[in-house]
């Protein structure tokens, strides 16, 4: 087992990092931590924006990240080994995964880091959760279980390297990523109470750290998540 677990992390680093070189000739990523993220067990959660967001974070964020992903994405025999040396979770996103559910749990006992979409897919516009967008629960339940934090993290520009222009070395993409506290779950309500004050919680940090990054870099309307579409036919 502990020798599956290094190959596994020794794969993951060297995917990770040959991919954080290639999105180097098209992004300029700027990290601003607003917090920590602890070493122990935690959930990491995000607001989804692009394909590029799971080797952006992974590159850019200090700790290896277990992602849970859509089962689609282990329907051919090649990309379900990638992506089981990779260590990302299969969720089955139509129904009530409990198998995913206990290999999250199992990777946070050993101290791992959970990483999560709770949106559930690419979102911009009022349906992000940077807009306040209800998300899926998946993510507060885990925490809930495991009793660890929630670590909030904000994206924004990752969609604009769908545009082709934006590669070009002089042109590259800006891309901010914002770390936030992380938050743990109450241990004085019920179980479900608690799940949606964490979730409440994790909402309003969310939208706390997009506007903490407009102040920081001093960013305008633009910058906030546009469909894919739209930024390939920006000029």
């Amino acid at each position: 087992m502990r020798l599956r677990d290094a190959f596994h992390s020794v794969f993951y680093h060297g995917i990770v990092t040959l991919l954080r070189c290639i999105l180097l000739f098209g992004a300029r990523v700027k990290v601003q931590a607003f917090g920590e993220i602890p070493n122990g067990p935690c959930v990491m959660v995000s607001n989804h924006i692009s394909h590029f967001d799971p080797p952006l974070l992974s590159g850019w964020l200090p700790r290896k990240i277990d992602w849970i992903a859509m089962v689609e994405l282990f329907s051919a025999a090649w990309s379900k080994t990638a992506f089981t040396w990779l260590d990302v979770i299969p969720v089955d996103r139509q129904g009530d995964d409990r198998s995913a559910l206990r290999v999250a749990l199992a990777r946070l006992e050993k101290g791992r880091m959970i990483g999560i979409f709770p949106e559930g897919g690419i979102r911009d516009g009022s349906s992000s959760m940077l807009a306040g967008a209800e998300v899926r629960e998946g993510a507060f339940l885990i925490a809930s279980r495991a009793r660890c934090p929630v670590v909030p993290v904000v994206i924004l520009g990752s969609e604009r390297l769908y545009n082709i222009r934006n590669w070009r070395p002089w042109r590259r993409a800006k891309v901010y990523i914002a770390i936030g506290k992380p938050i743990f779950h109450s241990q004085e309500a019920g179980r479900s109470v608690a799940r949606e004050k964490l979730r409440d919680e994790v909402g309003l940090a969310i939208m706390n750290l997009k506007d903490a990054l407009f102040r920081t870099y001093s960013l305008t309307p633009d910058d906030l998540p546009h469909s894919p579409q739209e930024r390939m036919r920006e000029p």
